[in-house]
């Protein structure tokens, strides 16, 4: 296990800049269970200088060997699967059933597809007598957030490292034992000094050093919309390209012809999945209004049966929330859905009968839920659902399409034509028709105000590149 209050720069890991620290806790016990060296601008100073130094030699890499690096983390992160998936259900409480079936190899799965990106990838096309060149756009800073931790991590350096650009790494400081044991196998699998180096520390501390710094050449972050802001604006000055991955409230439309015994409890699983803490989680279940009581009635049901405890236990199907600040803003939300009158169908406020410790929430339903309740507005990022009626498909997407954020959206029919249809009308960066299986290469990210950019597979990696027309490459 690599130093807790250590930086990984230029290929080693290294004492910070002050000995100020920020501890973090355990969400199922709320107990203290470490603490990190709180970076500072100086710190990203010596990490930004590496990557720069390396930046060179890194960027006239063949794609072949990328791949090769590639590979030999994904090896890595194979074999050290299991501690990766206890250390996250250590730092934010995910079950761990989900950190080992979803967590670890949805990440895992980046750094495949950015293999499968770079496997045809053409770096140089032809445009009559121009070549159209695609080159490393350069010092890339990556800010990652504490929901899914070793998920985005894999998300932005794994293209990063396929398009030849070199890195400075910031991750959650809520959350940073996986991303820790991250960059010892980066060390380990022999990525060239200075090509990935990280910093803990605050958003406003080491974060914003990275998005102003005058030699990083691109940021990335995923986080909250004023994470977004902030980040834009202390990039604003450099002229740097910015991407964002921001909140989300996203839709589940249940047209009339699905299968409702199938889909309402799909999307209650998928909203609560990560205990309801992902950006895209479809919270709002758009529902045909004369149907309303048989959907509540469903789900009812299917969240009598979900087990909320310990994330150890094998059997457990959500953990606590993340941290503290988080269970609060959770806690409030219910409490919102209940003044604005919206019909709370099971659970509330709270910790689940019999825990007495811990950021645990109830599984949380309401019904009857208005377009312009705030909690239908608002993304509150825990096992927070809202059902919605509407009369007629129009209102289905004219509901769906009513809010600040157009992350991710889902679409239910018998009539995939149908669905189809619908899916085209909706206002987001991501569409799930019939609850398909995920993709690593189907594009991520949003409209409005989930986002900048967009994440995953081949349109990841060209988030990483620079464009460079050369005229008379080619002679004529």
């Amino acid at each position: 296990m690599p130093q807790l209050r250590q930086f990984y720069m230029d290929g080693q890991w290294i004492s910070p800049s002050s000995d100020a620290v920020i501890p973090f806790s355990n969400p199922a016990t709320e107990g203290e269970i470490g603490s990190i060296a709180a970076g500072t601008s100086q710190d990203v100073d010596r990490a930004v200088a590496a990557a720069r130094r390396a930046f060179g030699a890194f960027s006239i890499t063949t794609p072949a060997e990328r791949r090769d690096l590639l590979q030999r983390i994904v090896a890595l992160m194979e074999a050290r699967a299991e501690e990766l998936a206890q250390a996250m259900t250590r730092e934010m409480g995910t079950a761990i059933s989900f950190a080992r079936s979803a967590q670890v190899p949805f990440g895992i799965a980046h750094m495949r597809a950015a293999m499968d990106v770079l496997a045809d990838y053409e770096f140089i096309t032809r445009r009559g007598t121009t070549a159209i060149v695609r080159e490393p756009i350069g010092v890339c800073g990556l800010i990652t957030p504490w929901n899914w931790p070793l998920y985005q991590i894999n998300a932005k350096v794994a293209p990063a490292i396929a398009a030849g650009c070199t890195i400075v790494l910031k991750p959650s400081e809520l959350s940073p034992l996986s991303a820790m044991l991250f960059a010892q196998i980066m060390h380990d699998a022999g990525t060239p000094a200075g090509v990935f180096n990280l910093v803990t520390g605050t958003g406003k501390d080491a974060g914003a050093a990275i998005a102003a710094h005058p030699d990083i050449d691109m940021v990335s972050i995923t986080g909250s919309v004023r994470a977004g802001v902030l980040v834009a604006q202390a990039a604003a000055p450099t002229v740097k390209r910015v991407v964002q991955e921001l909140g989300g409230k996203s839709p589940n439309i249940l047209l009339s012809d699905a299968d409702f015994e199938k889909v309402v409890p799909l999307g209650i699983a998928s909203a609560f999945r990560n205990a309801g803490q992902s950006c895209s989680a479809p919270t709002r279940m758009i529902v045909p209004a004369e149907r309303l009581e048989e959907v509540e009635a469903i789900a009812r049901r299917y969240a009598d049966t979900l087990v909320v405890g310990d994330p150890q236990d094998e059997r457990t199907d959500l953990g606590p929330v993340a941290n503290k600040a988080q269970f609060l803003r959770v806690q409030h939300m219910i409490e919102v859905g209940i003044n604005e009158g919206a019909k709370l169908l099971c659970g509330g406020p709270g910790r689940p009968q019999g825990l007495i410790e811990g950021h645990f929430a109830q599984p949380t339903i309401f019904s009857g839920v208005t377009p312009h309740m705030r909690i239908a507005q608002e993304e509150i990022f825990g096992p927070v659902l809202c059902i919605l009626p509407y009369a007629s498909e129009d209102e289905a997407i004219a509901i769906a399409n009513d809010t600040v954020y157009g992350l991710g959206g889902h679409v239910q029919s018998g009539d995939h034509e149908r669905a189809r249809q619908v899916a085209r009308r909706i206002r987001s960066g991501q569409v799930h028709i019939n609850h398909p299986s995920w993709d690593a290469h189907a594009a991520f990210g949003g409209y409005k105000q989930s986002g900048n950019g967009r994440e995953y597979g081949v349109f990841g990696l060209e988030e990483c590149l620079e464009t460079k027309a050369v005229l008379g490459y080619y002679p004529s």
